[in-house]
């Protein structure tokens, strides 16, 4: 849950897209570009849910030591476990079978264990484990059930693990390292300020220091530090001054770069390299040398170095599709990677490369791919696919792709957004539709694999999913459009995402409904309650809905990001209450469905239920789910079956009959 600062520079992004892009759309409210359509695809059947929501979440992954095998966390057998893979592709195998859920593996460097996190029902307080990839052996290594360690990172003797660590009761993250042999752990970095946190990036060689991310709690501002290994002490690399991220990637084998994204220089991130080495040996006190890479206005991420150092990876954002390129350094020669369309990314940790530098892991996330692992072969620039996240009977090719669009918000600002229409949809105004709302709020809706659209489209609805003021991939300017103003102007973007759904002709103006989960279920019930005119149905996944509880009662690390971003209840108190949509309960019409998890420590459940027995007071019903052993969202597939089936129901039964309500 986040916001930022309206900047003047937005009056001048409102005449184009988010980020400068040419509009693909009308210039008056609902307007429509005369060139959106649905396609046509002759005999569509209708999937099930259990078909649909079955599609295998293909998750982190990382090469092993002799690059014959990748480990990847999947959901195949109905939990988020380890399993691993062949990289010329094969059969998967099951390395890990937990009934909790599994993140973050990485290999170590002799290739006889893999470090991983796992939690307790979804509650967010990580341990870290150890598997033995040859007899599926599993040791925790940590065993704190009120402490997180997260985010394992093994230096390249693989004596040492470092990692991200943070007490429940904590307000940020310190480092803290485990010794592979005596097996204990220690906390590296003491008494870092409570809105900062440090997180892990590699070992620098030489062995004295580990390059580390240091960010702000607003999200707002970064830096690159070094830890010295023996004394925790923190040195910081890109000293600046106003708010600027610095965010590190890898470092070069001869220890010389430090591969990071920075948004320093024109307010958008672009790749860059700092002189490592150079800034270690003159001790600090100036900001480390920069050697510039992208100069772009689309938001760029970093990558990893190859093993021989000579090449290096970074990805781009082009309003939601990802473009994958490689970077030779000695000159500066750029190859983009021939993958498909999509919302593509490196993955693979801590490096995309394969130990002989000849082969890429990549993800490529898009409506006929929900994620899918392929090795990339820099040589023949060819890629093969080496998981498969669909199940029988789905063909990708019914998955319909999204149409990329923009349309105008109350105040002029552009919005882009994604349209997907049903397959053979006609233009007769009289389809059903949901907004969908991302979380965040600095996220993005990209041009990816979604379950829930997919199903929804699938069943005849048309979804839209705006990029509404603060969310990523558009610079800093537009992320910052709603700091201190959460729940104005980016709701104003949900309400003009129904007026555009309705301009495009193909949708009913009095059958739209409203959806999202964490900011976006907070968004989703300021529309229906701040705009109960527009909607006809609500669905709000895991939202909070009043900032004094949620500030009061959220876990301490969100609660510094919500001080920095949304500023202190009790010196804004009036702001706090018109942005709190429980005190607007009473102007809620249309028919609305909660969705909470018993263990959520960023929108606890009792926000939701604030909202249940509120209407109840009032005489009125809405439908509450809650899922006592999930955190913030789903990890258990039988409960994502459940849920989903619900909310479909509901849709269907909300939207079928008159349309939303009259206004109050």
């Amino acid at each position: 849950m986040a916001a930022l600062p309206f900047l003047p520079i937005l009056t001048v992004l409102a005449s184009g897209a988010p980020g400068g892009h040419p509009p693909i759309g009308g210039s008056g409210p609902g307007a429509v570009d005369a060139a959106i359509a649905a396609r046509s695809r002759p005999q569509v059947p209708r999937y099930s849910i259990e078909q649909l929501f079955a599609t295998r979440t293909i998750g982190d992954a990382a090469w092993s030591a002799d690059g014959a095998r990748i480990v990847v966390v999947t959901n195949i057998s109905g939990r988020n476990n380890l399993w691993l893979v062949p990289a010329a592709g094969g059969w998967p195998t099951q390395l890990t079978m937990s009934d909790q859920r599994q993140a973050a593996p990485v290999w170590s460097p002799d290739g006889g264990a893999i470090a991983f996190q796992s939690d307790h029902d979804a509650d967010e307080q990580w341990d870290l484990f150890v598997v033995n990839p040859a007899n599926g052996e599993v040791k925790n290594l940590t065993s704190t059930p009120a402490v997180s360690e997260e985010g394992p990172l093994w230096s390249p003797d693989g004596r040492t693990l470092a990692y991200a660590v943070k007490p429940r009761a904590a307000p940020n993250y310190e480092i803290g390292l485990w010794d592979a042999r005596s097996g204990r752990a220690r906390t590296l970095t003491r008494g870092t300020p409570d809105d900062l946190s440090l997180a892990p990036v590699a070992f620098v060689p030489g062995g004295r220091w580990l390059l580390a991310a240091r960010s702000h709690a607003s999200g707002k501002d970064a830096d690159v530090v070094c830890v010295d290994l023996a004394s925790g002490v923190v040195r910081v690399l890109t000293p600046h001054h106003g708010e600027e991220r610095w965010e590190p990637s890898a470092i070069s084998p001869d220890g010389r770069w430090a591969l990071v994204a920075s948004n320093a220089r024109n307010g958008f991130p672009n790749a860059a390299l700092l002189d490592l080495r150079a800034t270690l040996a003159a001790g600090g006190g100036s900001p480390a040398p920069v050697k510039w890479l992208t100069d772009g206005r689309n938001e760029v991420s970093t990558g990893s170095f190859s093993p021989d150092g000579r090449w290096l990876t970074y990805e781009v954002n082009l309003d939601g599709n990802g473009e994958l390129w490689s970077c030779r350094l000695e000159d500066q020669r750029r190859t983009r990677l021939p993958i498909a369309a999509g919302f593509n990314r490196f993955a693979g940790s801590p490096t995309s490369y394969s130990p002989d530098g000849t082969r890429l892991l990549v993800r490529r996330n898009a409506a006929d791919s929900p994620g899918d692992l392929y090795v990339y072969d820099l040589d023949a620039a060819t890629e093969r696919r080496v998981t498969t996240a669909f199940v029988g009977g789905v063909d990708a090719a019914d998955m319909v792709e999204p149409t990329l669009v923009h349309y105008p918000s109350r105040d002029g600002m552009t919005i882009s957004a994604f349209l997907y229409l049903p397959w053979n949809c006609k233009r007769d105004g009289a389809h059903p539709a949901v907004v969908w709302v991302h979380g965040g709020p600095t996220s993005q809706s990209v041009n990816g694999f979604s379950r829930p659209i997919q199903y929804l489209v699938n069943r005849g609805f048309a979804v839209l999913a705006p990029n509404y003021r603060g969310s990523t991939g558009y610079g800093r300017a537009f992320m910052d459009a709603n700091r201190f103003d959460m729940g104005g102007g980016d709701l104003a973007d949900v309400v003009a995402a129904a007026s555009f759904l309705a301009g495009t002709g193909f949708v009913s103006p009095r059958k739209i409904a409203v959806a999202g989960g964490s900011y976006g279920g907070y968004l989703t019930m300021m529309a229906v309650a701040k705009s109960p005119e527009t909607f006809a149905a609500g669905v709000a996944m895991f939202p909070f809905v009043n900032w004094f509880t949620e500030i009061e009662h959220e876990d301490p690390l969100l609660r510094q990001y919500d001080l920095a971003t949304m500023g202190d209840p009790k010196t804004h108190d009036a702001l706090f209450r018109d942005r709190s949509p429980i005190f607007a309960v009473d102007r809620i019409r249309a028919p609305l469905l909660l969705v909470a998890g018993g263990n959520d420590p960023r929108c606890p459940h009792e926000e939701s239920e604030q909202v249940r027995d509120e209407l109840k007071k009032r005489g009125r019903e809405c439908e509450f789910l809650l899922y006592p052993d999930e955190g913030h969202g789903f990890a258990r597939l039988e409960n994502l079956f459940d849920a989903y089936r619900r909310i479909a129901a509901f849709l269907e039964r909300s939207l079928a009959g008159p349309g939303r309500p009259t206004a109050p």
